[in-house]
């Protein structure tokens, strides 16, 4: 990205229909990152929940400059056995390389937050893996590192 281009505001939305191929790609590199992929047809069914109407669904929230997306987050709402209001998982969070430092990543969980907040869900998690060190350094100044540890079916 230019140096003109790293002055550009970032403009923080919902996903559009229009936006299928930008977002594709931004999901892809996401995945790739965490070294995994998934076959085509859930990027289609992925889509189609994050633009439907059910409450239990997916949200998505895109981050866009000078009309390209260069970030992207998923996130849903759940109910849990400990509290009475819902809570926020913060699924998927991702900003285009050359984006990284210029304030995309905080400002898509700072629009999680406010999505949470204006739902009535005030717990904001999320999980990330233990040598994604530049995504914990901004994760370390937005929120509070807990003490658990994720197990999942063999």
């Amino acid at each position: 990205m230019s140096n003109a281009a790293a002055g550009l505001p970032v403009t923080i939305r919902t996903l559009r229909a229009s936006d299928r191929d930008q977002w594709a790609s931004l999901w892809r590199d996401y995945l790739a990152f965490y070294e995994t992929s998934v076959p085509d047809r859930i990027y289609d069914v992925l889509f189609s929940r994050l633009l439907g109407d059910d409450p239990r669904d997916f949200n998505a929230l895109v981050a866009e400059v000078d009309g390209r997306l260069v970030g992207l987050t998923h996130y849903l709402f759940h109910r849990h056995g400990w509290k009475e209001e819902e809570v926020c998982y913060l699924q998927d969070l991702y900003a285009a390389p050359d984006m990284r430092g210029r304030g995309v990543g905080r400002k898509l969980i700072e629009a999680v937050y406010k999505a949470a907040d204006d739902h009535g869900a005030p717990s904001v998690y999320w999980l990330t893996q233990e040598f994604n060190h530049t995504a914990r350094d901004l994760y370390d100044r937005v929120a509070v590192l807990t003490p658990f540890i994720k197990y999942q079916r063999a």
